[in-house]
C-alpha cells in the first residue's frame, strides 16, 4: 500500500508564494511518476504538473512560469514550488503517484488533498 502525505497548503495573498510537498511511504513498491492535481468548487479536477515517465514535465498553460515541479527521488517526495499565486489558483490541491508494486501490480494513489486560498 502506497500512502502519500501533502503539506505546504494554507492561505496567502495574491502574489505570494507557497511551497507544497507530496511524500510516498510504505514498502515494496516503485514510482514510476508523481504530480500535482487541483480541483477548485465546482469544477473538475485538472493537472497543475507532473513528471513523466521519462523525466520530462508537464505544466497546465495557466501556471507555466509561475509555479515548478520538483522531487527527490530517494525521499519519494515531489514539490511544487508556487511563485506569484493568483486568486483563481485557489483550489484543493491533490499528490498522485503512478508505479508498480513488488508483485508487478501497477498502482494509481492519491493524497488527502491539501486547500490552497489566494486572496485577493
Amino acid at each position: 500500500q502506497v500512502q502519500l502525505v501533502e503539506s505546504g497548503g494554507g492561505l496567502v495573498q495574491a502574489g505570494g508564494s507557497l511551497r507544497l510537498s507530496c511524500a510516498a511511504s510504505g514498502s515494496g513498491f516503485s514510482i514510476d511518476d508523481m504530480g500535482w492535481y487541483r480541483q477548485a468548487p465546482g469544477k473538475q479536477r485538472e493537472l497543475v504538473a507532473r513528471f513523466t515517465t521519462a523525466g520530462s514535465t508537464i505544466y497546465v498553460d495557466s501556471v507555466k512560469g509561475r509555479f515548478t515541479i520538483s522531487r527527490d527521488n530517494a525521499k519519494n517526495t515531489v514539490y511544487l514550488q508556487m511563485n506569484s499565486l493568483k486568486p483563481e489558483d485557489t483550489a484543493v490541491y491533490y499528490c498522485n503517484a503512478k508505479g508498480i508494486t513488488a508483485g508487478l501490480v501497477g498502482f494509481s494513489s492519491w493524497g488527502q488533498g491539501t486547500q490552497v486560498t489566494v486572496s485577493s
